[in-house]
């Protein structure tokens, strides 16, 4: 038979009042109190009511906060946020902005407030801006941020990061052991991190292989289908073209295929193209692309997981759990877009 709250003032020893006094956080509520009638909740798995949660001011959502153009991306975050909310009994306040906004600070606090949310999950490039991050923290909002990184870089709130820069120069490692010298690299939107990390990566690989960096070769962009299509050409209009395009992510690659299908270049016979992200684009593509499998909806669940876990931690529901940063990696995963160079040149 479920719990109810009466069973918990039965457990805790204490009223009705005081376990809905302290399931709603209501700041004269005592540490003592709060202990007990926590031990007592998850003594018998109780589950406070969300809704009345929400009505009596404790926080009963969390908000998702992105700018990105990669739809595929936000469906992603979207999914694993939901599967821990429903998980927790939370509801999810989807919030997109613009992180150009000169007011964006502001626009988040008011929609803190106007949505009652109890934190946010912050994603790149919102995520990685300083000034935003900081102001946040200052009104005592609580967030978790995904960003591209092997490490937090503050103390600021927990973090989910993915390790862009070693994949990358994995990425770019394969594809100089399969004998290319002259790599292409199409960024992607230079105010997000990961666009810069992975560059960084693919610089680091060819200077560990003495392989000299050529300024022409790597071209900034955008995230963007169409963005792979201009500056691939531009890349293979070149007097001497790359023999392989790493591209910041798998609309990019798409977008490299579609212009090397166009001007008759066969992949990966005279071209590799690879990609980053394992997007459906990767997949749906022909030929499919060699890409780094990045498990966006892992990523999200987790910060949700650790955002839901901090909100807890701060409300008295375990007050000595500590709320750590989780990092990932993005796995190579080799498809039919690459090869070696010497089977490019019979």
């Amino acid at each position: 038979m479920k719990s109810t709250i009466k069973d918990v003032a039965k457990l805790a020893g204490v009223s009705f009042k005081s376990v809905s006094r302290v399931i709603n956080n209501e700041p004269t509520v005592s540490e003592k109190l709060k202990k007990k009638v926590w031990a007592a909740i998850e003594e018998l798995d109780y589950e406070p009511n969300p809704s009345a949660r929400g009505l009596r001011g404790a926080p009963s959502s969390i908000g998702f906060i992105y700018d990105n153009p990669n739809s595929n991306y936000v469906i992603d975050i979207q999914h694993g946020i939901l599967n821990e909310c429903r998980k927790q009994g939370y509801e999810l306040v989807i919030h997109p902005c613009d992180s150009q906004s000169d007011g964006i600070s502001d626009e988040l606090a008011q929609m803190v407030k106007r949505s009652r949310a109890g934190g946010l999950i912050l994603t790149p490039p919102i995520s990685e801006m300083e000034d935003v991050t900081r102001a946040l923290h200052q009104l005592g909002i609580k967030f978790v941020r995904i960003l591209s990184g092997s490490a937090a870089p503050d103390t600021l709130s927990p973090c989910v990061f993915v390790d862009d820069r070693t994949a990358a120069f994995d990425i770019t490692k394969y594809i100089i052991e399969l004998g290319h010298r002259r790599i292409g690299f199409l960024a992607g939107d230079s105010h997000h991190l990961s666009s810069r990390e992975r560059l960084r990566g693919y610089k680091e690989a060819q200077e560990k292989a003495g392989i000299p960096f050529e300024a022409a070769l790597v071209l900034d962009g955008e995230f963007s289908f169409e963005s792979g299509i201009e500056r691939s050409r531009r890349l293979l209009q070149l007097a001497e073209p790359p023999t392989a395009i790493f591209a910041a992510n798998d609309e990019i690659a798409a977008g490299a295929l579609f212009t090397a299908r166009m001007m008759g270049i066969e992949v990966p016979q005279k071209l590799t193209i690879v990609g980053f992200e394992d997007s459906p684009f990767s997949r749906q593509s022909w030929p499919k692309l060699t890409t780094a499998r990045q498990p966006n909806e892992l990523i999200a669940q987790t910060a949700a997981a650790l955002l839901i876990a901090e909100l807890r931690s701060r409300n008295g529901a375990d007050p000595k759990a500590e709320v750590r940063d989780v990092g990932f990696y993005p796995e190579l995963i080799i498809r039919d877009s690459s090869c070696p160079v010497s089977a490019q040149e019979n």
